[in-house]
């Protein structure tokens, strides 16, 4: 339910069916609102018009436009953190270079199923409450992918949350350029296997800091 201390909370949950088709036609005019005419123009009588409803059945279910803004954003980032949970859950107890190609596997797939859809959502994610959202999502991916490291049997990650910060960021940045059009469209073909060779020789160079003395000072034994 909306509040004066959360002004972009929905003013209710879809609980029958029907309801639920409502609120998804809902989102999806709004995608589509914000890919063919940019978040300038995504206005609430534009998005009901586009699903098909008066202005008034919107208001049912959202007090205003950025309330509706950022369910939007928050059911597309917590598809991504599904995403990014399943895959973890799935390599639990596998090597790093398995863990690290259904990673990138899964993020890829969630973030690029849609692109038109998550390069204007970036706009969002900008404002509106984007940035808690997005801080909230991420953590969620972070300790996904934290406990998976910890279960690595070829590796003793020190700190696998730290290390979990740094694989999620290093994923999402060549994501995000690609999207954005800072890189060329042959990118795209090897980004998968570009990202798992990528991160698959970070965890297991990380791994051989983990494993004890170095070849040098072995050398050095009398």
């Amino acid at each position: 339910m909306a509040t004066a201390a959360d002004p972009l909370a929905p003013r209710k949950r879809p609980v029958q069916r029907r309801s639920t088709a409502t609120v998804d036609a809902l989102h999806v005019a709004t995608i589509q609102v914000l890919t063919r005419e940019g978040l300038a123009r995504c206005t609430t009588t534009r998005v009901a018009e586009r699903a098909g409803m008066s202005v008034g059945s919107l208001y049912q279910y959202y007090p205003n436009r950025d309330a509706l803004l950022a369910d939007v954003l928050a059911r597309h980032l917590d598809g991504v953190a599904d995403a990014v949970q399943r895959a973890c859950d799935a390599k639990r107890g596998s090597p790093v270079a398995d863990m690290a190609g259904a990673l990138v596997t899964a993020i890829v797939a969630a973030k690029l199923r849609n692109p038109a859809e998550s390069r204007a959502l970036y706009a969002v994610a900008a404002e509106h409450g984007g940035i808690e959202l997005v801080a909230r999502t991420q953590a969620r991916s972070v300790a996904a992918i934290a406990q998976m490291l910890a279960t690595a049997p070829d590796a003793r990650i020190a700190d696998p949350t730290a290390t979990a910060v740094f694989v999620l960021n290093v994923l999402l940045g060549p994501i995000r350029a690609l999207l954005e059009g800072h890189a060329p469209p042959a990118f795209a073909i090897t980004l998968d296997a570009e990202l798992t060779r990528l991160l698959s020789g970070y965890l297991q160079a990380d791994r051989g800091r983990q494993d004890g003395p170095t070849q040098g000072a072995d050398d050095r034994r009398p």
